[in-house]
């Protein structure tokens, strides 16, 4: 299971003659970033909203946005007139210095903070619980979009880590003619530059051993397999938060095809590491996105 750091959720509720709608969306973040757009007398419970959406959101940059309605057409909101006609003063003076064209700054001053304010600083407590309960609806559709989107991410990564696996199962194949080219190499080298008689055929086949184990790929092969089984493993946990496990995962099963690569000395090998390294990349694309 895998939950996708992008995600979206929305919830709507009464209280009275007010409709409270609450809306969450998220992109990518390494840690969590919770940023609030509610209204003013909330803003005493912000520590608590945080604490709350933090927990259930683990990670990802979260924009949170409260919105509160009348329903009645009372007076739920007000103007906040001296701040108004102060931004109102600024711009204008703002404008004939920098003479930009003079217009309309009605509907721009009316989205600056604080202008338009709640008609009563009193939060009741009922009203509070409302908000409360309709959060936790929009966190569950929240948390049902990144599962969503989390399945589809994953079921590519389980994709693309068997590519991996499969080649290299094509690499066995290619290791008897690899060592054979080495030898043909090496013995060619040797006659040209040594003479072939004078080359000790018991030390001949000594440096041979003694370079092929240099070049030998048995354990990146099967530490490679090992890491490849182990990031299917932890995707098939139901912990929380894997993302970052994952991408530990995939450094170090990039490090193996790059060993891999460097002591091939075959270029149908070469070709095998070039595919996987190809969706390694695709990999960490898919883990950099997951919570």
């Amino acid at each position: 299971m895998m939950l996708s750091m992008t995600g979206y959720g929305q919830a709507n509720g009464s209280f009275r003659k007010k409709k409270i709608s609450i809306e969450l969306r998220s992109l990518n973040s390494k840690f969590s970033d919770v940023r609030f757009k509610m209204p003013q007398n909330y803003r005493e419970k912000e520590h608590e909203l945080r604490s709350v959406i933090s927990k259930k959101t683990e990670r990802g940059k979260i924009d949170v946005t409260i919105n509160v309605e009348s329903l009645g057409g009372d007076d739920a909101y007000s103007l906040n007139k001296p701040l108004f006609k102060k931004y109102h003063k600024e711009l204008i003076e703002l404008q004939k210095e920098l003479m930009l064209p003079v217009g309309d700054l009605t509907q721009t001053i009316l989205r600056i903070q604080n202008v338009i304010i709640a008609g009563s600083n009193n939060l009741e407590k009922e009203e509070w619980a409302t908000v409360l309960e309709i959060l936790d609806e929009a966190l569950e559709a929240f948390y049902k979009f990144r599962l969503q989107e989390g399945n589809v991410m994953g079921d590519d990564c389980k994709l693309r880590v068997n590519n991996i696996t499969e080649a290299l199962v094509k690499i066995d194949p290619f290791e008897e003619e690899r060592i054979r080219v080495i030898k043909e190499r090496m013995l060619k080298n040797m006659d040209e530059y040594v003479g072939k008689d004078n080359i000790n055929a018991n030390r001949f086949e000594q440096e041979i051993l003694y370079y092929l184990e240099k070049l030998d790929i048995t354990e990146e092969k099967v530490r490679l397999e090992q890491h490849c089984k182990y990031f299917l493993e932890v995707m098939e946990t139901k912990a929380g938060q894997k993302g970052r496990k994952l991408n530990f995962i995939s450094q170090e099963i990039g490090r193996e095809i790059n060993t891999l690569g460097s002591k091939a000395s075959s270029s149908s090998i070469q070709h095998l590491v070039v595919q996987m390294k190809d969706e390694l990349e695709k990999i960490k694309e898919l883990v950099a996105n997951a919570v």
